[in-house]
């Protein structure tokens, strides 16, 4: 069964920075510590990754995972779904993007079935991690970029 989490912070940036830094996947190795390595396989009519495949660092193992994207919610927010993954049934999730002018808060939603014999409390713990750091390192970078 799957586990959801949502999570979320403001961070002192424009809708537009934010999305700048979220939608350039190629750079997620930069500054999200554990996805190691990103390809792009394929873009959307706007040059954007519409189907995007992961290596990342998880429960102590590499794994590989490909997401499709889904932007006709923009600028607002953005949802993926999982096409392939090892050791995973789903990995869906969503960002959304609510905007004040000079800060965003960014909203993280996140469903994730591992196909791992794994118990339902390390199942939400991972995905609470995974969130929690993904937005902390986010607003990070976002904050940290040059605009």
């Amino acid at each position: 069964m799957a586990e959801q989490a949502s999570e979320r912070i403001r961070i002192d940036a424009t809708r537009d920075d934010c999305l700048a830094v979220v939608l350039d996947f190629e750079s997620y190795p930069t500054w999200a510590n554990d996805v190691k390595q990103v390809t792009v396989i394929e873009r959307d009519d706007q040059g954007r990754g519409a189907k995007v495949e992961y290596r990342a660092a998880g429960l102590g193992k590499s794994m590989r995972y490909t997401l499709v994207y889904d932007y006709s919610a923009l600028p607002e927010s953005f949802t993926w779904t999982l096409a392939q993954g090892e050791g995973l049934r789903a990995l869906d999730g969503s960002y959304r993007f609510d905007s004040d002018g000079e800060t965003t808060r960014v909203h993280y939603d996140l469903s994730v079935d591992l196909s791992l014999p794994v118990p339902g409390i390390i199942k939400r713990r991972a995905a609470g991690k995974i969130m929690g750091t993904a937005l902390k390192e986010l607003k990070k970078a976002v904050e940290g970029r040059d605009r």
